[in-house]
C-alpha cells in the first residue's frame, strides 16, 4: 500500500484507565503562581467567595447558530457577559470548538456599538489588549490554545455592563458510511499535565482552570439551533447526544433545536443525517475569488469489497485507566474491550497495556488469541476502577518497544482514552517517527472527548478515529473497526490533474481509506477551469479509476468558505511539522497564513478594542469562568489531579523564591567545563537541582528556585546514526530533559539549537557541536553543552562510532 512514509503496521490505543495513584479529594483552588512553582498545572474546584462586590460568574449565556449548505457548515457562537457586581472585571473563559474549525471573524457589541476584531500576531494582539485595558477601554481577545481549545478574555466590564462577543467559523462535513455528522463541543474536559507553571508555555497555562462539582448545574444558559439546506432530499435526521425538535421546511431543508430539558453545555451536541437513497453530496466545487481561485473535490468512494483472505494480525491495546475515566467512561471502555477482544480470530495475537500515572502490560510478549488468554485479558480490564494521572507518552513508547510476536505479521495499535492530556503534539510526533512500529487506531470514550487528540493520533498513525458516546455504541464501533482492518475501501490513492493548472494541493499525499468516506482534495487553480481530474487506486486488490470533468463542477463566486477551508488544512499540516524542527520557517508560514486569510491560529489572535475610554485604567478583578464537568466524568478527574500537583517529593527545593547572584569565586569559571566566555555567570541560570547534576556549589551564583517562564521548551532526538541502543539514548536524554527545560526557563528567551553529539564505541561523548543556534546566548549555550556532556549512552553494538542529533526548542 502507498503510505506517507515507509512500511506501517497497525496500532490501537484505548481510553483512560487509572490504577497507580490514590485519589484524595481537594476543594480549594491552587495557591497563587508565586507560591506554586514546584507544582504541576492542574484543574481545581470552583469555590464561590463571600465578596458580593465581585461577580465571579460573568458569562451569562452562550448561543450557537449553525447553517449547513451542502457539505459546508458555518457556525456563529455568541457569548454574553454581564457584570452584576460592583467592581470592574476582566473575564476569562476557556471553551472548545471543532478541531477542524476555521475561525475567520470576531466582533464585540457594547450597547449600540459593534466593533469588528482585527487579526494580529499573537504577541502583538495581547499587547494591544493590555494597552487598551490600561487606557480604560473595553476590549476582548480570542486566542487559540489548541486547535480545539480557545480562550476568550473580556476586559474592563463595568458594573451593569452587558457585552456580547461573537465569533464565526466554518468547517467541512465529510460523510462516513453515507451519514453526515455535525459536532459542536460545549465544554473542555479537565486536562492532565505533568508540567509545572514555570516550565509550561503560555499556551498550557489554561489547564489550571476552575471546575464545578459533578452534577452541579452550569450558571450560564446554552442554546443551539441548526439549519440544513441540502441539494438532495433528507432521509434521516437524529441526535445520539440530545433530545431534539425537528421542523422540516421542505424535502431538502430542516431546522433543529434542543428540547428545553436538554439545553445544557456539559456534553457534545451531535447531529447526524443522511440523504435519500444513501447518496452523498460529491463533486467539484470551485470558487472565483478576488485574488485567488480555489477548488474542492469530494469524490464518492467505491463500495467496500470483502477481502478474499483474512491474514493474521497482532494487536496491542493501550488502555487509559486514569482518574478522568472513572465511572461511566471506564464502564464503556470495558464493554468496548469485551467486543474488540471477542472479535479476534484464533490465528491473531494480542497484548493489553494499562496506563494512568504508570503503566503495566498483560504479558512481555503478545499472546495467541485463545479463549483462556482472552478471558485473562478481559478479567484484567474488568478489575480497573480508574484513578491517577494520564501519562500517555511513557505508555506509548513502551507499547511500541514491545517485541513482535512474528516479523511477518502486521501490527495494529489501538489507543482507548478520553484524551484529557496536554501532550498532543508530542504523541503525534512520536507516532510519525515510529510508523514502522504499527498503524494507530484511536477510540475516544465519553460525552466530550478531546477530539483533537483522538483524530490526530489516527491521522499521524495512518489509521481511523472512533468516538463512542455511550455503551450502546461500543458493539457497533467494534464491528466497524474489524471491518476497516480486514477490508479497506480504497488503497494506493493518486490524483492527477489533466489540463487544469493547479497549485498548493492539500493533502500532499492521500492515505488509504479504511472508512467509507469521500476522497477530499483542496487546492488553488489558475486560468480557465478546464480539463479533467483523475483519481486512481485499488479496491480489494483490483484497479480503480474515476475521471471528473472540470467543466461539470459548481463554479461560482459564492463558495467563499473554500479559501478558509484550504488555509485551515494547510495550517494544520504545517503546525504538525513545527514540532519536528526548531527552525521557525513553518511558524512564520503559519503566522502569515493566519494574517493573509484572517484566521485564528497558534500564532495569530483576534482582538477588538472599543473607541471610548470607559474605565480609569486601575487594576481590575480578574475572574476565570468555572466550567462544568463533562457528563459522565466524576470529581476524580479534578480531585485526583489536584492532589498529585500538591504533593511534594522528598528533596524538592523550597518554594520560596531566591534571586540568582553573580559568582564571586574565580574557580567557578572552570566548573562549567572549558572556560568559555561567561561560564561563571552561566551558573546563575541554574536552580539547585540542575546545579547538583553538574556538581556546582551554590556559591557560584546558583538560584534557589527556577523562575516562571513564558516559554515552553522541547528536547527531541532528531536522528541516531550508528548502532547505539535507541531505548538507552531516549532514556538518557529524558533524564536531562527537565534540567535543560529549567535552564531555558530561567533565561526566558525563544530560540533553538541543533546539536551534533559524537559518541565513541564505549558510549562516551567525544565531541559536541552546536550546528544551529537561534538563541544567540553564550551563557545558555555553555550550560546546555555542559549538561549534554554528562550524558552516557552505553556501548555501540558494532564497536564503531555513532552520532546523535538533538533539537532543542523554546517557543512562547
Amino acid at each position: 500500500m502507498r503510505r506517507w512514509s515507509h512500511c506501517l503496521t497497525r496500532m490501537i490505543l484505548l481510553g483512560s484507565l487509572s490504577f497507580v495513584l490514590p485519589l484524595i479529594g481537594a476543594t480549594q483552588p491552587p495557591p497563587k503562581p508565586e507560591q506554586n512553582l514546584d507544582k504541576t498545572l492542574s484543574p481545581y474546584f470552583f469555590v464561590k467567595s463571600d465578596n458580593s462586590q465581585v461577580d465571579q460568574l460573568p458569562l451569562k449565556s452562550t448561543g450557537v447558530k449553525v447553517t449547513i449548505s451542502g457539505v459546508i457548515a458555518d457556525v456563529q457562537v455568541t457569548q454574553v457577559y454581564k457584570n452584576e457586581g460592583q467592581n470592574t472585571l476582566e473575564a476569562i473563559y476557556v471553551f472548545p470548538a471543532s478541531s477542524r474549525a476555521a475561525v475567520y471573524a470576531m466582533r464585540m457589541t457594547i450597547g449600540e456599538r459593534t466593533i469588528d476584531a482585527k487579526i494580529e500576531e499573537r504577541k502583538k494582539a495581547r499587547e494591544t489588549y493590555a494597552q487598551a485595558l490600561a487606557e480604560g477601554k473595553t476590549a476582548s481577545l480570542l486566542e487559540q490554545q489548541r486547535p480545539n481549545v480557545f480562550q476568550m478574555n473580556v476586559g474592563n466590564i463595568l458594573p451593569g455592563d452587558e457585552i456580547k462577543v461573537s465569533m464565526n467559523y466554518t468547517e467541512l462535513l465529510v460523510p462516513e458510511n453515507n451519514t453526515y455528522e455535525f459536532v459542536y463541543p460545549t465544554v473542555v474536559g479537565p486536562r492532565y499535565s505533568n508540567q509545572t507553571a514555570e516550565t509550561a508555555g503560555t499556551q498550557d497555562q489554561w489547564v489550571a482552570n476552575p471546575y464545578l462539582k459533578e452534577g452541579q448545574d452550569t450558571p450560564s444558559t446554552f442554546s443551539f439551533g441548526l439549519t440544513i439546506n441540502s441539494g438532495v432530499s433528507l432521509a434521516r435526521l437524529t441526535s445520539p447526544s440530545h433530545d431534539i425538535n425537528i421542523e422540516y421546511t421542505g424535502k431538502t431543508s430542516a431546522h433543529i433545536g434542543l428540547k428545553e430539558s436538554n439545553q445544557t453545555n456539559n456534553r457534545d451536541v451531535v447531529i447526524q443525517y443522511s440523504l435519500a437513497g444513501d447518496k452523498i453530496e460529491s463533486g467539484l466545487l470551485m470558487n472565483i475569488g478576488k485574488k485567488e481561485d480555489f477548488f474542492l473535490l469530494m469524490l464518492e468512494p467505491p463500495q467496500r469489497v470483502a477481502a478474499n483472505m483474512i491474514v493474521p494480525r497482532e494487536y496491542i491495546f493501550i488502555i487509559d485507566v486514569s482518574g478522568s475515566m472513572r465511572g461511566f467512561p471506564l464502564n464503556v471502555t470495558k464493554a468496548l474491550m469485551r467486543d474488540l477482544l471477542g472479535n479476534l480470530k484464533s490465528s491473531d495475537f494480542f497484548n493489553v497495556m494499562l496506563f494512568s500515572g504508570g503503566n503495566s502490560v498483560l504479558s512481555g510478549q503478545s499472546l495467541p488469541a485463545t479463549r483462556s488468554n482472552l478471558e485473562k485479558a478481559i478479567a484484567l480490564v474488568e478489575r480497573q476502577r480508574g484513578g491517577g494521572g494520564t501519562e500517555l507518552m511513557p505508555a506509548l513508547k513502551k507499547a511500541m518497544a514491545l517485541p513482535r510476536r512474528e516479523e511477518n505479521i502486521s501490527r495494529s495499535m489501538v489507543i482507548v482514552t478520553d484524551g484529557y492530556v496536554t501532550v498532543e503534539k508530542d504523541a503525534f510526533d512520536y507516532i510519525r517517527k515510529h510508523l514502522n512500529k504499527g498503524n494507530v487506531f484511536s477510540f475516544g470514550i465519553g460525552s466530550s472527548v478531546n477530539r483533537f487528540l483522538i483524530e490526530g493520533l489516527a491521522r499521524a498513525g495512518m489509521g481511523e478515529p472512533f468516538i463512542i458516546l455511550n455503551d450502546r455504541e461500543a458493539k457497533s464501533k467494534a464491528v466497524q473497526f474489524k471491518e476497516y482492518i480486514e477490508s479497506p475501501v480504497l488503497t494506493d490513492i493518486q490524483v492527477k490533474f489533466n489540463g487544469l493548472n493547479v497549485s498548493d494541493v492539500e493533502p500532499c499525499s492521500i492515505p488509504d481509506l479504511f472508512a467509507k468516506k469521500p476522497v477530499v482534495v483542496f487546492g488553488k487553480y489558475h486560468g480557465t477551469p478546464q480539463g479533467t481530474i483523475t483519481v486512481t487506486g485499488k479496491t480489494a486488490g483490483q484497479p480503480y479509476r474515476q475521471d471528473i470533468r472540470v467543466s461539470a463542477g459548481d463554479i461560482t463566486t459564492r463558495n467563499q468558505a473554500l479559501r478558509y477551508l484550504w488555509a485551515r488544512h494547510r495550517i494544520m499540516r504545517l503546525a504538525d511539522m513545527v514540532k519536528l524542527s526548531y527552525d521557525d520557517k513553518q511558524v512564520k508560514e503559519v503566522t502569515q497564513l493566519g494574517l493573509d486569510y484572517n484566521l485564528l491560529t497558534d500564532y495569530t489572535s483576534f482582538v477588538a478594542v472599543d473607541t471610548e475610554k470607559r474605565a480609569d485604567g486601575k487594576p481590575r478583578h480578574t475572574v476565570k469562568q468555572p466550567l462544568p464537568l463533562p457528563q459522565g466524568v466524576s470529581d476524580a478527574a479534578v480531585s485526583g489531579r489536584m492532589r498529585m500537583s500538591e504533593s511534594k517529593a522528598p528533596g524538592q527545593p523550597s518554594t520560596q523564591m531566591k534571586k540568582a547572584t553573580m559568582p564571586s569565586d574565580p574557580s567557578c569559571l572552570n566548573l562549567l567545563g572549558t572556560g568559555l566566555p561567561g561560564a561563571g555567570t552561566a551558573a546563575g541560570l541554574l536552580d539547585q537541582e540542575a546545579a547538583q547534576a553538574l556538581d556546582i556549589p551554590k556559591s557560584c551564583g546558583v538560584s534557589g528556585l527556577r523562575a516562571k517562564s513564558k516559554y515552553s521548551s522541547t528536547v527531541l532526538i532528531q536522528k541516531i546514526e550508528g548502532q547505539l541502543d535507541k531505548a538507552q539514548v531516549e532514556k538518557e536524554v529524558a533524564r536531562y530533559r527537565n534540567y535543560i527545560a529549567r535552564v531555558i526557563s530561567k533565561e526566558g528567551t525563544p530560540g533553538g539549537y541543533e546539536i551534533e553529539i559524537k559518541v565513541d564505541p564505549q558510549g562516551k561523548i567525544t565531541n559536541i557541536k552546536v550546528k544551529k543556534d537561534t538563541f544567540n546566548n553564550s551563557n545558555l549555550k555553555t550550560i546546555i553543552t555542559r549538561l549534554i556532556s554528562r550524558m552516557k549512552f552505553g556501548m555501540t553494538k558494532d564497536g564503531k562510532e555513532a552520532k546523535i542529533i538533538l533539537v532543542i526548542k523554546a517557543v512562547q
